[in-house]
């Protein structure tokens, strides 16, 4: 008997009360979450691949590199074109990787990948994500280790949708704490950092998404007790959702431009610790020497 193998590759199930978490082989990210058979998170079917970014993992940069092309130490270097059709290298480069499990009980699993020396980068880097369902939802929690040589760039995001079931996308209500936000050109590309105060893409208070439509990338984050927290209210299957990262995720990139398309009920709230091309720009790009060790949460909570 033939065995057909998941798209995704191998599935490992975290369970806490009535909370399933599901996280993939196939770059290391979340497939699924559910509550009560409830999404909370859009996700994708085990035969499926994963589009758009789902849940996956964005290392070692998140979002958009210029033409592909950066300039580290003096060298130049060239990333494969990830987005062809407006010519960039987009979300690093593990999301496609195989993932391997170091540790796991029932209600949590961590994953580890290395990343090898390749055409346009030229540090090994290792990188361990565990992911824990507790009574406060899920909490997510990355390692980066340098094993090389020579000190190494990287920045790390995340990819997670938020399900937003058949709740239409005007109605739903956001609470966003960012005070400034990047604003970009046709290719969704940086062309500045502005403030939101007076613009379509405040949400510091509040409010219904309306006919505003969001890519962007929100900094100088209002950290409470710790963290900052982007609200997710309005959903008919779930009670609010907040999506919270601690400071050293010092942006949040949200992004509702799938939220209603077929099959696509969700809208990405992207925890980064740095904003879009920041290989290039060097705006909070990370640096992590020989040996060196990084690590911060960030997590989803319900209610």
């Amino acid at each position: 008997m033939t065995t057909t193998r998941p798209a995704s590759g191998e599935q490992w199930s975290l369970r806490h009360g009535d909370d399933v978490v599901t996280v993939v082989e196939v770059g290391g990210g979340l497939r699924s979450w559910t509550r009560v058979g409830a999404h909370v998170l859009a996700g994708y079917a085990a035969g499926e691949m994963c589009l758009a970014g789902r849940g996956q993992v964005l290392f070692p940069w998140p979002n958009r590199v210029r033409d592909g092309a950066y300039v580290h130490a003096g060298t130049r270097r060239q990333l494969a074109l990830t987005e062809p059709r407006l010519g960039n290298a987009t979300h690093g480069l593990v999301r496609w990787l195989p993932w391997r499990v170091v540790d796991r009980c029932e209600s949590s699993v961590t994953v580890a990948c290395e990343l090898h020396p390749q055409p346009g980068w030229e540090w090994p880097l290792d990188l361990s994500v565990t992911y824990a369902l507790t009574g406060d939802g899920l909490v997510v929690t990355p390692v980066v280790t340098n094993p090389g040589a020579t000190a190494a760039p990287f920045g790390l995001g995340f990819h997670p949708y938020v399900s937003i079931g058949d709740t239409p996308v005007a109605d739903l209500h956001l609470t966003i704490p960012g005070t400034s936000f990047v604003t970009v050109g046709e290719r969704l590309l940086p062309t500045g950092v502005e403030p939101v105060a007076g613009t379509a893409v405040d949400f510091r208070d509040g409010r219904a998404i309306g006919d505003a439509v969001l890519d962007t990338a929100y900094g100088d984050l209002t950290v409470v007790d710790g963290r900052w927290g982007v609200l997710v209210d309005g959903l008919a299957d779930l009670p609010r959702v907040t999506v919270w990262g601690e400071p050293a995720y010092r942006w949040v990139q949200v992004f509702t431009g799938k939220a209603a398309a077929e099959g696509q009920h969700g809208i990405a709230v992207e925890p980064t610790t740095c904003p879009p091309d920041a290989l290039n720009s060097g705006v909070d790009l990370l640096t992590l020497e020989p040996g060196g060790r990084w690590t911060a949460r960030w997590g989803i909570s319900l209610g």
